[in-house]
């Protein structure tokens, strides 16, 4: 079973996505366990204090190093196995997140993820613990809990026996490079708007055939980088 650790100041927005999502269900097939860590439990003082201002001056708060290092070993405890957990700060400074990197963690069965906050976390804790930084794109949010939890989700869902259907995810946007193609449901037809009619035919080898040719067209004209690296990887193939 793939146990996932998640330190957090705030664990009640933790266990709110988990227990709202498709997370929970992983946990409920006895796929993945989750602990929630929470920080604060481990802060300094009367206050529970997690932060404090940063060495050298400046604006802004740092998270404490003493907290989050008590919180990391709570977690490492949990787990079990000091020698093959992987450690993951989401960081504005780590390598972009994507689906590749999703599918590769989802081989390791240990995984402990730190929510950082404010101008981010004393360095120390990042040189001692962290085995691995990510960012979900060049930009900024105020917590670390949402891509923290935008990672485990998208590791935690191709897991076998987490979706009711493998294929469903087998066939989503950036499975083999492409992006996914449109989708239609009832009614046939919405205010002059009617679904293809290759979808309505019945011959499996002409939907596919479609969805395929739909997959390219889409990659092509909004992700042309995508594009690009399919058909680099198509030339490398041959």
């Amino acid at each position: 079973m793939k146990k996932i650790a998640i330190i957090t100041p705030v664990p009640d927005m933790v266990k709110t996505i988990i227990e709202q999502s498709m997370l929970r269900r992983a946990d409920e097939e006895n796929v993945v366990e989750y602990t929630v860590v929470d920080l604060r439990e481990f802060g300094k003082g009367n206050y529970r204090q997690i932060d404090d201002t940063p060495y050298g001056g400046g604006s802004g708060m740092v998270m404490m190093a003493e907290p989050m290092m008590a919180a990391i070993e709570s977690a490492l405890e949990w787990i079990d196995d000091k020698e093959n957990v992987r450690i993951i700060f989401p960081s504005p400074q780590g390598q972009t997140w994507n689906h590749h990197q999703a599918a590769d963690f989802g081989k390791h069965d240990k995984l402990i993820f730190i929510c950082g906050h404010y101008k981010g976390i004393d360095q120390r804790v990042i040189d001692k613990y962290v085995t691995d930084e990510f960012s979900i794109g060049d930009y900024v949010v105020s917590s670390g809990e949402i891509p923290a939890m935008i990672m485990v989700d998208s590791i935690v869902r191709l897991i076998p026996g987490v979706l009711n259907s493998r294929e469903s995810a087998e066939t989503d946007s950036f499975y083999g490079d492409l992006l996914d193609n449109p989708y239609f449901t009832k009614p046939r037809e919405v205010e002059g708007l009617a679904v293809p009619e290759v979808l309505l035919n019945g011959n499996h080898k002409e939907i596919d055939d479609w969805r395929q040719s739909q997959r390219k067209r889409i990659t092509k004209e909004k992700r042309p980088d995508l594009w690009r690296k399919q058909l680099e990887n198509s030339e490398m193939s041959e």
